[in-house]
């Protein structure tokens, strides 16, 4: 391992390079537990474990948490890594100090380290780590070689068997909204959902989490008592809402008057309640963040695709809704913000999800929906899931392409048309790419 521990292995591999050897570990798949992790982190030296964790798991709402918690450490001054997935516009926004993305040198850097130390695996014959495993392994050396004080870490599924559960202790174990999702690999019931992602409770650590259904709850309680770790429920209905539009929500919260967040969406205000008591958890661990650090990172605070704004006339918003829960907040948002407003909807799902539920939740706000097909091997068809929408709304088409439901939209949009498309964040990046790069031509041809 000495090659290894020199970190001197070869010449590192090219971006182009890089990206082709991420897109080739996909035929090793997705594979629970913990073993092939602890494999290739021993190679490199159990970078996890020099590292001081805030470790997120639930069903919606890690990726805001962990946006609002690691901005407002970052306005605090404290070196904050981040590791979140999928991401959405770029591989990269899943590796970020101080919300930079890892550069094109450093990711190349560290996935050279890390095929050189699966190659070491295989020779020895233990199982290749996936793609996840060595994504996770790659963050946790880069954090730890670039001196992050805490790392903001979001598990990829679940959490006993996720990669992240790795690590051995956390400064915080933060459980956001549970609810059905990933059923059967998760489990076939809420209380077994609710067990492998509480597998993120360490011994002594503190556990934060929000309002959840009785059933979560017990479950919770009941494995925090078992690792003797003490369990905060939020209360997030103690928010007291003072302003809320598209451009920015306004709240006061237990003693914080009128805190800003400029994500829209009702739910976002869920989840800023929820890391401002992460953040007062961890000033009892010794990371102090004063209240003008948790004002400037709650309003500095932007996750993509979640009813993120993408041009005002018309309104188009995009929404990463892809189960039944997430579906539901996105109604409720939609009948706050848009009442009595046309809409028109595109919406492109995996075939794993349950897409019933998510139509179900969403359909009568409709006039018009139109589907597009996901990729991949849980690709979804978009006639395939016309079909499905065809037994709840009458008005439905299926695109060609996302470029071809943009198009569409637009056609049958005035300006006081909402379009919002949501579902799978794999085609989400896409359109938003599509609708942008369409506003922009048309300020273009305005001479603006």
């Amino acid at each position: 391992m000495s090659a290894l521990k020199s970190e001197k292995l070869e010449k590192n591999m090219s971006i182009q390079e890089t990206m082709d050897y991420i897109e080739s570990l996909q035929v090793y798949g997705s594979v629970p537990g913990l073993d092939n992790i602890k494999n290739l982190c021993e190679k490199l030296g159990n970078p996890q474990k020099e590292l001081s964790f805030v470790h997120i798991a639930g069903t919606n709402g890690k990726g805001s948490v962990l946006a609002c918690l690691s901005t407002i450490l970052k306005e605090a001054g404290y070196r904050t890594g981040r590791y979140s997935s999928p991401t959405i516009f770029n591989y990269r926004e899943r590796i970020q100090i101080n919300g930079r993305m890892i550069s094109k040198k450093d990711l190349c850097s560290e996935m050279t380290i890390m095929k050189a130390a699966c190659e070491e695996l295989v020779n020895e014959r233990k199982p290749h780590p996936t793609p996840f495993e060595m994504e996770t392994a790659a963050a946790f050396h880069y954090f730890k070689n670039n001196g992050c004080d805490i790392v903001v870490l979001e598990t990829g599924l679940g959490g006993a068997e996720d990669a992240t559960n790795i690590i051995q202790s956390a400064v915080a174990a933060v459980i956001t909204s549970i609810s059905r999702d990933h059923m059967g690999i998760l489990g076939n019931t809420i209380e077994e959902i609710t067990e492998n992602k509480a597998g993120i409770i360490k011994a002594g650590c503190p556990v934060i989490t929000m309002n959840q259904l009785p059933e979560v709850e017990a479950v919770l309680e009941r494995r925090s008592r078992e690792k003797q770790a003490s369990l905060t429920v939020v209360d997030t209905k103690q928010a007291e809402i003072v302003k809320s539009t598209l451009d920015k929500q306004v709240f006061s919260y237990r003693g914080y008057e009128k805190l800003e967040i400029t994500m829209p969406g009702r739910y976002q205000i869920d989840n800023a309640v929820l890391a401002v008591e992460v953040i007062k958890c961890l000033g009892e661990k010794g990371f102090l963040v004063k209240e003008a650090a948790i004002r400037r990172g709650l309003k500095e605070t932007f996750w993509p695709g979640r009813f993120q704004v993408i041009q005002k006339k018309p309104v188009v918003i995009a929404d990463g809704a892809h189960n039944r829960d997430g579906a539901v907040r996105l109604a409720d948002s939609i009948r706050f913000y848009f009442t009595n407003r046309r809409i028109i909807y595109i919406i492109g799902i995996l075939r794993d999800k349950e897409y019933e539920e998510i139509i179900k939740a969403t359909y009568p706000m409709a006039e018009q929906i139109i589907t597009v097909s996901t990729k991949g091997p849980r690709g979804l068809s978009a006639y395939d899931l016309a079909h499905e929408v065809k037994k709840y709304h009458s008005h439905v088409t299926a695109a060609d392409s996302v470029e071809e439901a943009v198009e569409l939209s637009f056609l049958l949009a005035d300006k006081d048309t909402v379009m919002i498309a949501f579902g799978s964040l794999s085609y989400l990046g896409d359109f938003i790419s599509v609708v942008e790069n369409k506003d922009k031509i048309r300020r273009d041809s305005h001479g603006k």
